[in-house]
């Protein structure tokens, strides 16, 4: 029998493709997109009469059509309007509504407000309405389960379609925002059930601002892309490609000395401004360290303003520091943004914004326009008995004050206020006083509130044994403030090092801000060139942290309570200073002789 014939080797299988992704777009057809979307502007100057052709209109409105849509609910409507006379009902409308925003504002920002332009409704031949429709594709819209707010979500996606697509045709977009929408429903006729997303004026323009308007206004600042982008979780910030950076390391790292030419420059003009030399005193020291600070001579006027107060509470409270219960850190809370509050009163005085921030009231407060929820925990613990914080905490805390100064001066503010609320702050701001400037703790420990021989004997023994118990090392001052420190103590420091980061001035208040300096400047000696004192309160711990600090006050008028009263008081002396160098004459310019 003839033997078999061997069996062919299986072949090996072939290997397996891969299909390569959808194409993208070539350089130059990419470069035209994110052109377009870096080139759009919110624009409210420069319109121009010429109508907008039919076939022009339609491709923009086609875009905004094409939109996506949560559900692919479509859920928006476009009203087209040319009518002269419902125009300018819609302007008298948004009038309205600005002059009661207007009433709103702090001094300084109303009479900024009062200098923009912020619709263009009559001068546009095009108005169109964005709406959306609630109730479109019925109740069981896929997507709307449980985020009903996404229609208008969806509808905001058309808002900026028709936008990119009308700055590709060259018409210039302005997005009006001062309407109370059911009045504009009633308006305009619309059906009830409709909620409208945005008022959007077209037309042709002049020009397209290089930047947008607000920020050539000094409204506003761009934000970086690095500050808003997180790696897995929020506030582990990294760029794609980047390591995540600590958000307390990159502050520091950006802190700089005062600029030395702009410091040059502006002991020169002080030389020759109509005046005897050194005649301002401490105002012309402040004029130059604004300078330096902004590297520019003369120095921008530091306004708008705002004071930040950190509110938290201490649970040293235990120990009988003080006679106010600690239920009183959120009632004054409430207090201030209720406008009540002495610092409400000298921040109308003086034309700064009061922005109140709980990184740790003891209490649950309710959601309240005006307050910032930061809470890292509700109160400290009682430091005579362990730590204060974590040193996890300490470092949240802080972070919460570069934040909230990020927040302030990107919203356009020149100048920041350093306020606090906490019952029981006092004593932890004498602790960390007594570290930082090995002074015995019976010379800066005060008596706060208005507190008895008993009460204040019994606070310096407390102080005195929480040293004792922790023996923190001023070299480590997370360590020293979660040892003794106060959450708002922890974030008043991270409101300075942000300022300073910011090259933005910062006027200290009273004894806890002082506290907070001592410690910002362990951490970052060069971000004392953004701090002003702005008083000396009557508190000793005080005097003990201004001296070492190396600040002498501007004003000194035994002030001891603290929710930045004193900086408030003190803020017009400084845009006094910066005003100066803009403002008065120099010897030659004025034909004065000189001596």
């Amino acid at each position: 029998v003839a033997p078999l014939p061997e069996p062919a080797p299986e072949a090996a299988p072939a290997p397996e493709t891969v299909p390569a992704p959808a194409p993208g777009y070539d350089d130059a057809e990419r470069e035209a997109v994110l052109r377009v979307m870096r080139e759009r502007r919110d624009i409210r100057n420069g319109f121009r009469s010429d109508p907008i052709p039919h076939e022009v209109l339609l491709r923009v409105l086609e875009a905004a059509h094409t939109a996506p849509s949560v559900g692919h609910s479509q859920p928006w409507d476009f009203v087209v309007i040319r009518s002269a006379e419902t125009r300018q009902t819609m302007h008298e409308l948004a009038q309205r509504q600005r002059e009661a925003y207007a009433k709103s504002l702090p001094k300084a920002r109303a009479k900024q407000f009062k200098e923009l332009k912020i619709e263009a409704i009559l001068d546009t031949p095009v108005n169109i309405v964005v709406t959306a429709d609630p109730t479109r594709g019925g109740r069981h819209t896929l997507g709307r389960y449980t985020q009903p707010q996404m229609a208008p979500y969806s509808s905001a996606l058309a808002v900026e379609n028709l936008w990119l697509a009308a700055r590709a045709e060259g018409l210039g977009v302005g997005w009006v925002s001062f309407f109370d929408e059911r009045e504009m429903v009633r308006a305009l006729g619309l059906p009830e059930h409709l909620e409208v997303v945005a008022y959007l004026c077209v037309g042709y323009v002049d020009e397209f601002p290089e930047e947008p308007e607000l920020m050539q206004a000094g409204w506003s600042k761009r934000r970086p892309l690095a500050w808003v982008v997180h790696e897995e979780t929020y506030g582990r910030r990294a760029l794609p490609g980047e390591e995540p950076h600590d958000l307390l390391q990159e502050t520091v790292a950006n802190i700089r000395p005062l600029d030395a030419k702009a410091l040059g420059e502006a002991w020169e003009r002080q030389k020759r401004m109509t005046k005897p030399a050194g005649a301002l005193g401490m105002l012309e020291i402040i004029s130059a360290q604004l300078a330096g600070l902004s590297r520019m001579c003369p120095p921008p006027i530091p306004e708008p303003a705002a004071v930040a107060i950190f509110a938290g509470d201490h649970g040293v409270h235990a120990q009988g520091v003080t006679p106010w219960p600690q239920e009183v850190t959120g009632q004054m809370v409430a207090n201030f943004l209720g406008g009540g509050a002495v610092c409400n009163a000298f921040a109308h005085q003086v034309g700064a914004e009061v922005c109140v921030v709980d990184v740790g009231v003891a209490s649950e407060l309710p959601a309240t326009p005006g307050l910032l929820p930061r809470k890292v925990r509700p109160g400290t613990a009682d430091f005579t008995t362990g730590s204060a914080m974590t040193r996890e905490e300490v470092l949240a805390a802080i972070e919460v004050g570069i934040e909230t100064a990020r927040d302030l001066v990107a919203a356009g503010n020149k100048a920041l206020l350093t306020g606090e609320m906490g019952i029981a702050n006092t004593t932890a701001s004498a602790a960390l006083i007594s570290v930082f400037t090995d002074v015995d703790p019976a010379e800066v420990t005060g008596r706060g509130t208005g507190i008895n021989d008993e009460t204040h004997a019994r606070k310096v023994d407390v102080v005195r044994r929480a040293l004792a118990l922790h023996a923190p090392d001023p070299e480590d001052p997370i360590g020293a403030l979660a040892a003794v420190g106060g959450l708002e103590h922890a974030a008043l420091v991270g409101l300075i090092l942000g300022a300073a980061s910011l090259r933005t001035p910062v006027i200290l208040d009273g004894v806890s801000t002082g506290a907070a300096a001592l410690v910002a400047r362990a951490i970052a000696p060069e971000s004392l060139a953004a701090c002003i004192a702005g008083h000396r309160s009557a508190e000793p711990g005080h005097v003990a942290a201004l001296n070492k600090l190396g600040l002498r006050p501007l004003v000194d008028l035994d002030l001891r309570l603290g929710e930045g009263t004193g900086a408030l008081l003190a803020l017009p002396l400084v845009q006094s200073a910066a005003r100066a160098m803009h403002e008065v004459a120099t010897f030659d310019s004025a034909g004065v002789t000189e001596k």
